[in-house]
């Protein structure tokens, strides 16, 4: 084991890449070593890695002065904690043996550390493999608009994950959890060919975090059952990898209706308004919005029983079709129109057993399933 290391560290920096790394970090590890992260300091930067040995992080952290290099394992979850609980600017860490001494102003902790030969080796693949490259604004816009719609616990696990799915220079990402579907575009550069890829939900969740500045690039490259993605670019790029889901992913365009009848036409702002008055006057036993598409108006009613009624009525100035009557989860329509751009929206509709179609531009398609209110 590396016995020197010492660096001077800006506090919230390193907080950050603490926290990136942390969230990769299995609560449960039959290793101490993965309960661990490896911290490197060498060439002037100092690099967090973290992994579980299905995804697996190395973040690099800003405004840090290496005044020796070397390399050690420490406990993730308790550094976080004094890393996070300090009020200082600047840390000092300094390798005394086999242990970790952490400084601040007014305080000094003393940390055993572990042999980094303990931790996994971590599969990165050359910046030279890259399938396509995007933008750090464009992933976070695509992962906003589905990730949402994954199932938080099954059995099923492409319905634990999100589809990455590319033709040339078109991206798509798609989530389902069986009762509704989030479907976002975007694009990307540098692609040839086609690329699919069935990624872990938690791992779209750490790619979020790393994702600091908007026009950072981000590399994606796929090998196998692993795919990364490279955020940024140089010596201090963020580097994620994972293992990929395996089997395939429900035929989501047999699910999109192509054969709806009732178009109607919303601004984003009044619709969700309209929405989340209705849903104040639900609850577990009856979680439905009832809504009535007139000629000229929509009708909002919920009820709950022992509390009461709800009605609310929104203007439509643009209905195409004959009257119906339907009812969905509202927190399902919320969720997506939280995620899309303010201006117009459009619903499309079929039968009050069918499911119904959200729309925002070309852009992003939601299916939704109704829910019965008898």
């Amino acid at each position: 084991m590396a016995d020197t290391m010492k660096v001077v560290c800006d506090r919230a920096h390193l907080l950050e890449a603490l926290t990136t790394a942390g969230s990769v970090v299995a609560p449960r590890n039959t290793s101490p070593a993965l309960a661990c992260v490896r911290m490197t300091a060498k060439g002037g930067l100092l690099t967090i890695r973290a992994t579980d040995t299905e995804v697996s992080v190395a973040v690099s952290v800003p405004q840090v002065d290496v005044q020796q290099e070397g390399d050690t394992l420490l406990p993730a979850e308790k550094l976080l904690q004094i890393v996070r609980a300090s009020d200082d600017t600047t840390l000092t860490m300094e390798m005394q043996g086999q242990t970790m001494l952490l400084r601040g102003e007014d305080a000094k902790y003393k940390i055993f550390c572990l042999d980094p030969k303990d931790f996994p080796k971590i599969p990165e693949l050359p910046p030279s493999k890259t399938d396509f490259e995007t933008t750090a604004e464009q992933m976070r816009r695509l992962i906003a608009r589905t990730l949402f719609a994954t199932a938080m616990d099954t059995s099923r696990y492409a319905f634990n994950a999100v589809l990455l799915d590319r033709e040339g220079r078109k991206l798509r990402m798609v989530a389902t959890d069986g009762r509704r579907l989030a479907l976002a575009r975007g694009e990307c550069s540098k692609g040839e060919g086609e690329f699919r890829a069935i990624v872990p939900t938690k791992t779209m969740n750490v790619l979020n975090r790393l994702m600091h500045d908007p026009a950072a690039p981000v590399a994606v490259a796929r090998e196998e059952t692993r795919i990364q993605f490279r955020i940024g670019a140089g010596e201090d790029a963020a580097v994620l990898v994972s293992q990929l889901v395996e089997g395939t992913f429900p035929p989501f365009e047999d699910v999109i209706p192509k054969d709806h009848d009732k178009k109607i036409s919303f601004d984003r702002d009044a619709l969700g308004s309209a929405v989340r008055r209705a849903a104040l006057l639900t609850n577990e036993e009856s979680k439905g919005v009832r809504m009535t598409f007139g000629s000229d108006s929509l009708v909002l009613r919920s009820r709950a029983p022992e509390l009461g009624e709800a009605e609310i009525t929104l203007p439509m100035e643009k209905y195409h079709g004959e009257p119906i009557e339907i009812g969905f989860n509202p927190s399902y329509l919320t969720d997506a129109l939280k995620v899309i751009d303010p201006g117009e929206v459009i619903i499309e509709l079929k039968a009050p057993n069918k499911p119904g179609v959200l729309k925002a531009g070309a852009e992003f398609t939601y299916v939704v399933m109704p829910v019965n209110l008898d």
